[in-house]
């Protein structure tokens, strides 16, 4: 027998041991050392082509013919068990599978509860025509105070109350300077309100030295405190329910004149002072909670913004997202809305 027909007669061999090997391989791991084994660079195949260069060249051609069909048988055996190993796997992961069975939920966020009250706080002005305008977290002495009727000996100016970050140039204390740029940058009939963050100095159960108001105020021929008293009813009602009780009492701020606080009968004892023969802990016993502050808009203001106050008048209101947010939703601790306790945020998800 010739070196060629000797070559021929192993390959042909080789291909009848590999289909049978092949074909009883019981696991991905084991097939791949197979593969490795008959079609690797060092397998069983390349060791056998090692030999084709003793051969004459007739015998190279009828070898190396019989070479490409072994490696190609070899080849398809390995896809055909591979295939049955991934059929076979597909069917054990099936075999407990009911159809009928809920499948798997994956968690889900939401929105932060201040996120919430404040789009509904939002919406319930929009609906009202107010118009929602933003501006810049650091301001000037001019728009934070100075247009706001603020007299330079203000305890507000002061900077154990006022995070200053250089002269003139400060966080905002509150989202007034809002309605300064909105009334310079356009003329009366004018209502809007300003969502945002605040910063001053302070932080304990009930502040922090971040923290989100809204402001909102509308200027126009006429404009009386009983407009500012339909709309902030109107308000109320929209977030806490049409039985919440409303009253306003005197107060001062330097931008309003005249000024006053809104309360609202207790959420939590719904204005009796007391929870089970007990003492309210939110209003003291009172019946009732401060919930903004308010006014018609001071007439030096209006001068500030060019605006005459002969013949425009207006009101203001100032809230704390988090002071209505708390009521609304009974939390007792102001830092659970900036710990994110995902226990505490999942509740409004």
């Amino acid at each position: 027998m010739s070196s060629g027909q000797a070559l021929i007669e192993e390959l042909t061999a080789l291909a009848g041991e590999a289909k049978n090997t092949l074909g009883q391989a019981s696991s991905f791991e084991a097939l791949e050392e197979l593969r490795v084994a008959y079609l690797g660079r060092k397998g069983r195949l390349a060791q056998i082509m090692a030999k084709l260069p003793g051969l004459t060249a007739e015998e190279k051609r009828q070898a190396g013919q019989t070479a490409n069909t072994v490696k190609e048988e070899l080849t398809a055996h390995y896809t055909v068990r591979l295939e049955g190993l991934k059929r076979a796997q597909d069917e054990a992961m099936l075999a407990g599978f009911d159809p009928a069975l809920p499948g798997r939920s994956h968690p889900t966020g939401g929105l932060h509860p201040l996120s919430i009250v404040s789009d509904e706080i939002c919406r319930a002005f929009s609906g009202m025509g107010f118009e929602v305008v933003t501006g810049p977290e650091i301001e000037t002495d001019f728009y934070n105070f100075e247009a706001l009727n603020f007299p330079p000996e203000h305890p507000a100016r002061d900077m154990q109350d006022t995070l200053y970050i250089g002269d003139n140039i400060l966080l905002r204390t509150h989202t007034s300077p809002l309605q300064v740029r909105t009334l310079l940058s356009r003329k009366p009939p004018v209502a809007a309100i300003a969502p945002g963050k605040v910063y001053r100095r302070d932080s304990d159960i009930t502040h922090s030295p971040m923290f989100h108001q809204i402001e909102g105020f509308l200027v126009d021929k006429g404009v009386t405190m009983a407009d500012l008293r339909g709309t902030l009813t109107f308000f109320v009602h929209r977030i806490f329910g049409p039985d919440t009780l409303v009253r306003f009492r005197p107060s001062f701020f330097p931008f309003t004149e005249p000024s006053a606080e809104v309360d609202i009968s207790c959420v939590m004892c719904e204005g009796k002072g007391h929870v089970g023969g007990q003492t309210c802990r939110v209003c003291k016993s009172t019946g009732w909670v401060e919930i903004l502050g308010c006014g018609m808009i001071d007439p030096n203001v209006l001068k500030a913004v060019d605006i005459d106050p002969e013949v425009y008048s207006g009101f203001a209101f100032g809230m704390g997202v988090e002071r209505v947010t708390m009521l609304k939703y009974g939390v007792g601790d102001l830092r659970l809305f900036f710990e994110n306790d995902v226990r505490f945020l999942g509740q409004f998800a």
